[in-house]
């Protein structure tokens, strides 16, 4: 169960081979393949990048934004020129719907209370309530494997707090009932 919470991005195609790249074309519409990069996008990116990384028009991308934003997946931070990136509302929301429908209350909770034992170490050893909290020296004097150590337990304590406020509106939608049907 240590994988109830997990990001959506697109996979790298940088890596891949040219067949995947002509299947990926061909197998998605101008639209999917929009949508597609958009999921792996967190800056605010232009119509044209947008163009070059789905393999497709200016037009065609710029098309699909804009239904995009009218869906609200999408916003536009600015007009000109028009940048694009997606609504993490959205995807939030998105993902707090898939916990609610493939996991049970019960499995939540016990995911939820397991984070909430882990934020609660990471309080005790660090003596404050937040990680926004500690302080982190780039001096040259501390031993580069505890600063090391540091930035992964602020980086785990983070995505801990992150997956909390997930886990809890996930909990809420089971019990409340406002989502599909429950597979468990």
């Amino acid at each position: 169960m240590s994988h109830l919470i997990e990001g959506g991005t697109m996979p790298d195609r940088a890596g891949s081979s040219s067949d995947s790249t002509n299947q990926w074309e061909s197998d998605r519409t101008t639209f999917q393949r929009v949508y597609d990069v958009l999921t792996g996008t967190s800056k605010p990116v232009s119509a044209q990048q947008f163009s070059e990384s789905a393999v497709c028009s200016e037009n065609g991308a710029r098309q699909a934004l804009e239904q995009l934003v009218e869906m609200e997946i999408a916003e536009q931070t600015e007009t000109s020129p028009a940048l694009y990136r997606r609504n993490p509302s959205y995807f939030e929301w998105k993902r707090v719907e898939r916990l609610a429908r493939e996991h049970s209350s019960g499995e939540l909770r016990a995911r939820l209370e397991d984070l909430l034992e882990t934020d609660q170490k990471l309080q005790e050893k660090y003596g404050v309530l937040d990680p926004g909290a500690v302080v982190v020296t780039d001096d040259p004097a501390e031993d580069h494997d505890m600063l090391h150590d540091r930035w992964g337990d602020l980086t785990e304590w983070r995505t801990v707090r992150q997956d909390i406020t997930m886990l809890k509106r996930a909990v809420r939608r089971t019990e409340t009932g406002c989502h599909g049907k429950n597979i468990h």
